[in-house]
C-alpha cells in the first residue's frame, strides 16, 4: 500500500503535478533548441530548487529530463538540427520526410514512439532495476572499449553511398574528439601548439556546424525555390501503424534500456545502436534508410527515451549516474539529505516509486506537449528560404555560444559547418563523424584503463577478452558487423537468397 501510495504521490498532489508538466513542457522546447542541453538546463535547476522541499525539485527535474530527450526531434525533423546528439539518428530519415511535405507524420511517429520507449524504461526500471544494474556492473573497461568499437563499426549503417567514405569521417570524428589535453597524462594531443585547441573542441560545436550551417549553405543553392507545403491532417499515427512498428519499437526500446544503464553511454549512442539494429533487421523498410524510412524514426526515438529509465537504474539501486543529467540529480538528491544507492532502496523506498511516479507522469505530459502544436511547428519548414536560411544560421551561432558562453565556439562551429558543407557537396556522410566523436572518449580511456589494469600486458588483455563470455560475445558480435560489411558476404547473402528462391 506504501509503494502504491509513493507511486501516485504526483498525480495526488496538483502541484506536484503541474511542476512536472511545467518541466516536461519546457524540456520540449530546451531541447529542440540546439546547444541548450537538457544537462545544463538541470544543473542551472539546482540553484533554484537548492531552498525547496525535495520532492517538487526532482519533480521539475524529471520533467525537463524527459522533455528534453524527446524535444531534440523536433529540430532534427524540421531543420537538420539535432536539438540534442540524442537526435542525430532521427535526423537521418526525420528530415527527408519534412522535405517530402510529412514533417506532421514524422512528429506525430516521434512522438508516439517516444511516449512508448520511455514506458519500455520505465516499466525495466519498475520492474527489473536491481537485476539491470547487476548486469551493467558486470562491464569491465575492456567491456566498455569493445561497445565502443561495435559502434564505431555502425559507419557501415551511416554511410548510405561508399563505405570508405563513411571509414574516413569516422576515423575524422575519432581524431576530432581526441584533440585536446590527455586527461590521463595531460599531455597534448593535436593541439599544434595552439592554446585555443588544448581545452578540446566542443562536441556540440561540431554537431551544429556540421547539421546546422552546413544545411544553411546547401540551401543557398535552392534560395529561389518554392518551399514544400506539409501534409498535416494526419498527425497522430493510426492503431495499424503503431502496430506495425511495435515489433521493432520492442527490441529497440531493450537496447535503449541497457545502453542506457551503461555509465558514461546514454541516449545518443542508444540511439545511433538502434538506428543500425533497425537497418540490419528490417527487410522491407517502407523506404530505403536515409531518405525518409519510418523504421529510421521509430528504432532511434523510442530507444532514446526508453534510455531515460535505464540510466536511472544504476542511479537509484548504486548511486552511480548512468548519464550527465542522472549524476547532476545524485548531487541534487544529497542536497536534500538524501543518499543514492542500494540503502536508498532499503531507508527510502517511498522516494524510488515517488521518482518512478514522477517518470510515468512525464512521460504522458510528452503525448500531450508533442502531439500538441505541430502546425504551428510545421510552419517552420513552409517559410521561404530567404527567411528560413538566416533563422537556422541565427540558431546555430546562439546554441554553439550557449554551451560554453564561448565565441571560441562559435568559430569551431562555423569552420565546421564548412568542412560539412564541402563534405555533403562530396558525398561524405556526416553522421560517422559524429559518431567518432562521440565515441572518441569512450574508446580511448577505456582503452587504456583496461590495459593498465593488465599492467600494460597486451597477452593478458586479449586472454581477458576471450575467457570473459561478455567480452567473447561483444568481440564475435564485432566480428559478425564488421564481415557483414564485407563484398563477399554480401555476394554469399545474395547467392543464398537466389538458391531459396529457386527452391521455393
Amino acid at each position: 500500500m506504501d509503494t502504491l501510495l509513493a507511486l501516485l504521490t504526483v498525480f495526488t498532489q496538483p502541484q506536484l503535478f503541474l511542476l512536472v508538466g511545467l518541466g516536461t513542457f519546457l524540456g520540449v522546447y530546451i531541447g529542440a533548441i540546439p546547444g541548450l542541453s537538457v544537462t545544463m538546463a538541470v544543473s542551472i535547476l539546482i540553484s533554484f530548487t537548492f531552498s525547496w522541499d525535495v520532492y517538487p525539485a526532482i519533480s521539475l527535474m524529471v520533467g525537463i529530463y524527459m522533455g528534453g530527450v524527446y524535444g531534440g526531434s523536433r529540430t532534427a525533423i524540421l531543420l537538420n538540427i539535432p536539438g540534442a546528439p540524442s537526435a542525430i539518428a532521427t535526423a537521418m530519415d526525420g528530415y527527408p520526410m519534412a522535405q517530402r511535405g510529412e514533417a506532421g507524420e514524422a512528429i506525430g511517429v516521434t512522438t508516439v514512439m517516444s511516449f512508448f520507449g520511455g514506458l519500455v524504461g520505465i516499466a525495466v526500471l519498475a520492474l527489473a532495476a536491481p537485476f539491470v544494474a547487476e548486469f551493467a556492473l558486470t562491464f569491465q573497461p575492456r567491456d566498455y572499449m569493445l561497445l565502443a568499437v561495435l559502434g564505431i563499426l555502425l559507419v557501415g549503417s551511416l554511410s548510405a553511398g561508399s563505405l570508405l567514405k563513411g571509414i574516413f569521417a569516422g576515423a575524422l570524428g575519432i581524431a576530432i574528439g581526441a584533440v585536446g589535453r590527455d586527461p590521463l597524462t595531460f599531455a597534448e594531443r593535436f593541439t599544434f601548439d595552439f592554446q585555443i585547441m588544448e581545452g578540446g573542441i566542443s562536441f556540440i560545436a561540431v554537431m551544429i556546424g556540421m547539421f546546422g550551417i552546413s544545411e544553411a549553405l546547401l540551401q543557398l543553392h535552392h534560395v529561389g525555390a518554392d518551399a514544400m507545403r506539409q501534409k498535416i491532417d494526419r498527425i497522430i499515427p493510426s492503431w495499424s501503424t503503431v502496430r506495425k512498428y511495435l515489433p521493432l519499437s520492442l527490441q529497440t526500446s531493450s537496447i535503449g534500456v541497457i545502453i542506457g544503464a551503461l555509465p558514461g553511454t546514454g541516449g545518443d549512442i542508444a540511439a545511433l545502436m538502434a538506428y543500425d539494429h533497425a537497418k540490419r533487421v528490417t527487410k522491407k523498410p517502407t523506404r530505403p534508410f536515409g531518405t525518409g524510412a519510418m523504421e529510421g524514426l521509430v528504432a532511434p526515438e523510442t530507444a532514446n527515451n526508453a534510455a531515460v529509465g535505464g540510466a536511472f537504474v544504476p542511479m537509484m539501486t548504486l548511486g552511480i549516474p548512468g548519464d550527465a543529467v542522472t549524476a547532476i540529480m545524485i548531487g541534487a538528491l544529497f542536497i536534500h539529505g538524501l543518499n543514492p544507492g542500494p540503502m536508498l532502496m532499503v531507508d527510502q523506498p517511498q522516494m524510488f516509486w515517488f521518482i518512478v511516479g514522477a517518470l510515468l507522469t512525464a512521460n504522458v505530459f510528452i503525448l500531450i506537449c508533442g502531439l500538441t502544436g505541430i502546425k504551428l511547428f510545421t510552419k517552420i519548414v513552409e517559410m521561404p528560404r530567404a527567411v528560413l536560411i538566416p533563422l537556422i544560421m541565427l540558431l546555430s551561432v546562439v546554441g554553439a555560444y550557449a554551451v560554453n558562453n564561448s565565441v571560441t565556439d562559435v568559430y569551431w562551429m562555423l569552420g565546421f559547418g564548412v568542412f560539412g558543407y564541402f563534405m555533403r557537396h562530396y558525398g561524405y556522410p556526416l553522421g560517422p563523424v559524429i559518431l567518432g566523436v562521440i565515441l572518441s572518449r569512450l574508446l580511448d580511456d577505456n582503452w587504456r584503463r583496461a590495459i593498465i589494469s593488465e599492467r600494460e600486458d597486451l597477452g593478458a588483455f586479449f586472454a581477458g577478452i576471450l575467457t570473459s563470455p561478455l567480452s567473447l560475445t561483444l568481440l564475435l558480435v564485432c566480428i559478425v558487423i564488421l564481415l557483414s560489411q564485407t563484398p563477399l558476404f554480401t555476394l554469399l547473402k545474395s547467392r543464398v537468397s537466389k538458391e531459396t528462391g529457386d527452391q521455393l
